[in-house]
Formats: C-alpha cells, sequence, structure tokens
C-alpha cells in the first residue's frame, strides 16, 4: 500500500535570529561537491558573493562545474595538483594544501564573501596538513552572515562538532565498481 504524503506538516516555523551556517557535506557517497555547488549556485542567483576553493582539483582543471561557473562570473580556484593520494611528491601537495589555507583563509576573514565553499577540504585536514584548530578557529572567527560549506570525506569530529548542519552521503551502490569508468558531465 503506498503511503500519503502529510497534508501539514507540524514542524514549528524556527523563531531564532538568521545568521551564516557552517554545513559539512562528508561521508563516501556521491554527490558532496555537487551539493555544496547547487548551494553555491543557489546563493548565486540571489545575488549573495561567492566564492569557491577546490583543495584537491589544480588550478588549471577544467571539469564541467568550471565551464558552468566562468560562464556565470562566479570565482572558483583550484588549490591542489589534482589527485593528492596519487602525488608523486607528497610534500608539494601539502605546500600547496597549506598556501590555498591561507588563500581561502583570508576570503573568509575579509568579509568580502557571503557564502565560501572549502570543496575537498577534509583531506587536508585529516591528512595533518591543515590544523584542525586554525580551521575552527577561522570558522568562528568569520563574519556572522558568512555561510561557509565545507565537503569531503572523513569530515574531522571537531568540524562536525562545530557545524550547523551535517549531512553524510551514503553510498548504495555506484557504476564504478561495476567498471563504468566517471562519466563526463557527471563525476567531471
Amino acid at each position: 500500500m503506498a503511503k500519503t504524503p502529510p497534508t501539514t506538516y507540524t514542524t514549528p516555523k524556527p523563531q531564532g535570529e538568521r545568521r551564516g551556517l557552517v554545513i559539512v557535506y562528508t561521508g563516501h557517497g556521491k554527490g558532496k561537491t555537487t551539493a555544496a555547488l547547487g548551494l553555491l549556485l543557489r546563493a548565486h542567483g540571489r545575488g549573495l558573493k561567492t566564492r569557491l576553493f577546490q583543495f584537491i582539483k589544480h588550478e588549471g582543471a577544467s571539469f564541467g562545474e568550471h565551464r558552468a561557473l566562468a560562464a556565470l562570473g562566479v570565482p572558483y580556484e583550484g588549490l591542489g595538483d589534482g589527485f593528492s593520494w596519487r602525488s608523486r611528491d607528497l610534500e608539494a601537495s601539502r605546500a600547496l594544501a597549506v598556501a590555498g589555507w591561507e588563500r581561502a583563509k583570508a576570503a573568509i576573514l575579509s568579509g568580502a564573501y557571503d557564502l565560501v565553499v572549502l570543496d575537498e577540504v577534509t583531506y587536508p585536514v585529516s591528512w595533518g596538513w591543515l590544523e584542525v584548530d586554525d580551521v575552527i578557529a577561522t570558522l568562528r572567527a568569520r563574519p556572522p552572515k558568512m555561510h561557509v560549506v565545507l565537503t569531503g570525506r572523513d569530515a574531522h569530529e571537531r568540524l562536525l562538532a562545530v557545524a550547523d548542519t551535517v549531512t553524510e552521503m551514503h553510498k548504495v551502490k555506484h557504476a564504478f565498481d561495476a567498471g563504468v569508468p566517471a562519466q563526463r558531465g557527471v563525476e567531471h
């Protein structure tokens, strides 16, 4: 028997003050970056000033999202050297992450943006390349109405604790596991 949707929702409307949120998309399922980009585009469409920092993708990357963001005039920056876990020079990869974090941190503290996305930032944090205390201090020092989105697998428990909203993407099934390669426009 099919379920009937409720005719009314019983959740009361929040009465609190609007403020900037820390949002984390984590987990081993697909869709973390996609969710963050959707939120970024929603904010951009509402006239908010947005900025995307990608900690794994390199500066010259030209994936589908980069082409769309460029066409829309949304600023983004690749901070990494591609798939860091395959790096031939982990010290160089680490140095890129540290330098990239300083740029992202400056953007957050500048107050110039309404929403900043730190895509795949959980990796350099979990690898010990970025100090979790510094990331948390920056999140706490951001302007009160600024939203910050963090993505990546295995988000540090302290990042989860400071977040206002956490969504865990859980993989049920993925075509890659069946030998299907990444698809243009879907995975990149």
